[in-house]
């Protein structure tokens, strides 16, 4: 049992690099990955955030957020369309040949969606602070905050695995990641859910988008964070497990 974790271990690890590699051989990538969250904070930190105004927040400080959850979004489409070329370029029918654990190309792409995920993040906090972004939470919420955000970019990462499992195409892998992007827009990641209309705030307050922007903007702010925070660990740990367990079966699946 102990050398077949070992083995486990040793597989994810080998599959973990390769993935990186071949992020590292897709430059364009990699320069859109970098681009796009910087645009998106600087579109929405200056010119929205000139004709909006919300009471009690500054706009900059309000959308962090929502960007960061739109960012890691964009970000996962890179993962669902590198598993996407996987499937359809017959690596994975090499693989099939080797004694590599089944889990382990999965986690191997996830761990490299996390570490593109990160870079995107990373760069959205630093234009945020250079836009005025002040956070007031102390040293435990900030705890909180990396934790859940590990916890995020894990779950996107995984639903982008399993979205590249279940499309036949690279573009449609793609395309299958589009609701990560849209919605942060119908939540509280823009706007406060009173203030959208009747139907989408009943989505806004149903969706996982809404406790999770809640959740970092109460920690990041030093405000309560409430039952946010439960219910947003409760949708992360939820989806993981489903995304996890439905990728593993769809690939041992396609890859018999």
């Amino acid at each position: 049992m102990r050398n077949l974790k070992r083995n486990v271990l040793f597989d994810s690890w080998i599959m973990f690099k390769r993935c990186l590699v071949i992020s590292l051989r897709n430059p364009e990538a990699l320069l859109v990955a970098v681009l796009v969250p910087f645009i998106l904070m600087l579109l929405f930190g200056t010119v929205f955030g000139n004709i909006t105004n919300i009471e009690n927040f500054h706009y900059i400080d309000f959308i962090v957020p929502g960007i960061l959850l739109q960012s890691m979004g964009q970000a996962s489409q890179y993962s669902a369309m590198n598993v996407a070329v996987d499937m359809s370029t017959g690596i994975i029918d090499r693989f099939r040949t080797m004694s590599i654990s089944k889990s382990a190309v999965l986690v191997g792409h996830t761990g490299a969606g996390v570490i593109r995920n990160t870079i995107s993040t990373m760069i959205i906090i630093g234009t945020a602070f250079i836009l005025g972004f002040r956070p007031q939470g102390d040293f435990w919420a900030w705890c909180l905050v990396i934790g859940l955000l590990v916890l995020v970019n894990i779950t996107f990462s995984l639903l982008g695995v399993l979205c590249g499992l279940l499309s036949k195409t690279v573009e449609g892998a793609s395309s299958l990641m589009l609701p990560l992007f849209i919605l942060p827009f119908v939540s509280s990641g823009f706007a406060p859910v009173d203030t959208l209309s009747a139907s989408i705030r009943w989505l806004a307050k149903i969706q996982p988008m809404t406790p999770i922007i809640d959740s970092f903007r109460s920690l990041t702010l030093g405000l309560p964070v409430g039952d946010d925070l439960v219910i947003a660990l409760t949708w992360c740990v939820g989806m993981i497990s489903v995304a996890y367990l439905l990728s593993l079966q769809i690939y041992q699946k396609k890859a018999a």
